[in-house]
């Protein structure tokens, strides 16, 4: 959250999970000079005693995550660049969800993979087939004569908060014997998630989007089918990781995702209580005329709204598409991006009952106020 937005009530879906604990901006303070746990660097960064990195990356975070193996990452995008690149070919095929992060392509591209796509339903729910993946997987053999080489999902979208059935898609991949990658960007750090009881051979994580941490940082989670290849070493710097391009996360980045770690373990055990929470905030914003899109009945803090009411209103007045982003912001209430009237998102996550009341009232006023 920036200078301009402290004690604002937060509905950013890109910052509401990454907001830093007390701890974390301590940690922040303590180790901004540079590269200032390279001091205590041993050759790598894993190997890290003091500050506790070793015990962090060896225990704790695949312990988290449900995998045998973990690491810190530059990001959640660089976490699944860092997949492609080790287990698949140049001219390779990879399928990824429809609803998927414009990074999962844009890694794909990178890595010289053939990219296909599992197509969503489109609007209003935007809902993507588990059993698609079967079907894209047959078409891929037909066209270039093999299996895809990985399979993605992503979990949630980014856009519409949608939840697949993660386990339906890894029982489909593995029948298939095809490796499945899962993207937990906005679940690992919010909600309870093991790559294990899922069946995913990796799942990757946002460190400054879902788990209180200062960015870009990320996660990665490894099975022991992959290490090796995920993990390889340098032939002629025998320690360092190739796909880790050596060391990844040094200084303020891998320590705030550290000295947050205790409180996002223990606030995962709330979701329950955030997805009730996001189910009840979305009933109250349709009785003002506006819609959720996606998932229904909602299973993430994360949440799309249609807004005709509000586009009409911006079609009509001086300020025009800014409008509503100029009355939240006078009403202490940040996060819908401005120009965005007809269309935006928005998330309920870490935020109290009380606060969010405030939001439903500020929207009920705004649209009153130009009725």
């Amino acid at each position: 959250m920036s200078r301009k937005t402290v004690g604002m009530i937060n509905i950013d879906p890109l910052q509401t999970g990454g907001i830093l604990t007390p701890e974390a901006r301590s940690a922040l303070l303590q180790w901004g000079d540079g590269y200032s746990i390279c001091d205590f660097c041993p050759g790598t960064l894993n190997e890290i005693r003091t500050p506790p990195i070793h015990d962090f990356i060896y225990g704790a975070l695949p312990e988290f995550l449900g995998t045998d193996h973990a690491r810190v990452t530059n990001g959640a995008r660089e976490a699944k660049f860092m997949v492609m690149h080790a287990i698949t070919d140049k001219g390779d095929s990879i399928v990824l969800d429809g609803s998927a992060h414009y990074t999962s392509f844009v890694a794909a591209e990178r890595a010289g993979l053939k990219i296909k796509t599992v197509s969503n339903s489109g609007y209003p729910y935007y809902k993507v087939n588990p059993e698609d993946y079967a079907q894209i997987f047959e078409e891929t053999k037909k066209d270039t004569g093999k299996l895809p080489t990985l399979a993605l999902l992503t979990y949630p979208d980014g856009n519409y908060g949608n939840i697949v059935d993660a386990k339906h898609v890894a029982k489909i991949c593995h029948e298939y014997g095809i490796p499945f990658l899962l993207n937990g960007a906005y679940a690992v750090g919010r909600m309870p998630i093991s790559a294990k009881k899922v069946g995913a051979d990796f799942i990757v994580g946002s460190g400054h989007k879902s788990m209180a941490s200062s960015g870009p940082v990320g996660v990665l989670g490894v099975s022991d089918e992959h290490h090796e290849k995920i993990f390889e070493k340098s032939e002629f710097f025998k320690v360092k990781e190739l796909e880790l391009l050596g060391c990844t996360a040094r200084g303020v980045t891998i320590m705030t995702l550290m000295a947050s770690f205790p409180h996002v373990v223990g606030r995962v055990n709330l979701w329950d209580d955030e997805v009730q929470k996001a189910q009840w905030f979305s009933a109250q914003l349709e009785n003002l005329g506006l819609k959720q899109l996606g998932d229904r009945p909602h299973k993430h803090d994360l949440m799309f709204f249609e807004a005709p009411n509000l586009y009409e209103i911006s079609q009509r007045i001086k300020d025009g598409r800014y409008f509503l982003y100029k009355e939240l912001k006078n009403r202490n209430i940040h996060g819908v991006k401005p120009g965005l009237t007809k269309l935006f998102k928005l998330s309920t996550f870490s935020l109290s009952r009380s606060d969010l009341n405030v939001v439903i009232e500020a929207f009920g006023d705004i649209i009153k106020k130009y009725a």
